[in-house]
Parts: C-alpha cells; structure tokens; sequence
C-alpha cells in the first residue's frame, strides 16, 4: 500500500461530492480524504499500486486539478 498525497482545487462538500464517486469506482484505491481545512486542499490517498496516474485522471476527469506534493 502506497499513500499519495496531492494539492488539488476540491473546495467544498460539493466538490468531495463529485470527486467521489470518480475516487470510490478507481481500482485500488483503498481509502481517500480531503484536508478542506488546509489552504492547499490536500487529497491523501492510500493506494495498492507505486503509479499514481488512476488517481490524477480520476480527479482530473471530475474537473478539478491536481498536482503531487
């Protein structure tokens, strides 16, 4: 298991709300949360794979951006 975390410009509620289901149907993604509190909006994602690129086109095809920390 590989953890991943990432800056993205998820926002809100309604922002996790779309990204998640985009998130919840990625295989190999064991569990995933939004920091909204920090100013970078953190994704940290634990992941069963060392590649990453499921997660960023998962949260790019949602509409929002991402980039590794």
């Amino acid at each position: 298991m590989t953890q991943f975390k990432y800056k993205t410009s998820i926002k809100c509620n309604g922002c996790i709300e779309k990204v998640g289901p985009e998130l919840n149907a990625t295989h190999g993604i064991e569990k995933w949360e939004v920091d909204l509190t920090h100013p970078d909006r953190i994704l940290t994602v634990e992941f069963q794979s060392d590649s990453d690129e499921a997660i960023l086109n998962s949260v790019r095809k949602a509409g929002f951006q991402i980039s590794a920390l």
